[in-house]
């Protein structure tokens, strides 16, 4: 399964669209769109998203055995919403510990389990996180952690409500974003060429392993 360049933005609407109406898991704050999807390709193979979200605090802690005991997964009311899941029981899901996982949530309720999309999630924007990423790599000799730096802001939360970039939607659509290849986005990083050139193949060889959603999150 793969995507056109325009299924592909129009799904990438409908994320923005579900993230600024609500109910969510947790809060979100930024939706960007990283990989083929900005760099032009059609088809696209795989659906790359970025959320940055907002640590849930005290939501409703005192229904977290409510939830356990119907759901069987600790930690709603704490870590995810009490709300969304009472609307979306069948979305919660669990860690390998059964405690919710937020990242988890967000895909089954973004995304249909076998569509051809990788999901990000974290505290910190997504400039932030490549560059930590980066320097977790480097530390570990591990590149296929590193994040692809070239990317597309869709849309920002607001003191007044969410803010979605047509420009970006525009690009998007039109196959006009412009960036380097990945090595050398990597080079702009600060890594030496070969460096950069080894890091490139060790990430994209680590992407032909991904099916369906594949979903990771980080806490920075």
């Amino acid at each position: 399964m793969s995507y056109s360049r325009a299924t592909a933005v129009s799904r990438l609407r409908s994320v923005v669209e579900a993230v600024e109406t609500g109910p969510m898991p947790v809060p979100v704050r930024e939706v960007w769109a990283f990989g083929d999807v900005v760099l032009g390709a059609d088809p696209i193979d795989r659906l790359r998203v970025y959320l940055t979200k907002d640590l849930l605090f005290k939501d409703a802690p005192e229904r977290e055995a409510e939830f356990e005991a119907e759901l069987g997964v600790g930690g709603v009311g704490k870590t995810v919403s009490a709300a969304w899941a009472e609307d979306f029981p069948d979305r919660v899901r669990a860690n390998a510990n059964g405690h919710a996982a937020p990242e988890r949530c967000l895909a089954a309720h973004l995304f249909e389990p076998d569509e051809p999309v990788h999901l990000e999630v974290c505290n910190t924007g997504f400039e932030n996180n490549v560059r930590q990423r980066l320097k977790g790599a480097l530390a570990r000799e591990d590149y296929t952690q590193l994040l692809d730096p070239r990317a597309a802001c869709l849309w920002v939360d607001t003191d007044d409500g969410g803010r979605t970039s047509e420009e970006a939607f525009r690009k998007l659509a039109g196959g006009e974003f412009v960036f380097p290849t990945l090595s050398a986005a990597f080079e702009s990083l600060g890594m030496d060429p070969d460096q950069a050139a080894r890091a490139a193949e060790a990430l994209r060889a680590h992407r032909n392993d991904e099916t369906g959603v594949s979903v990771r999150g980080d806490v920075v």
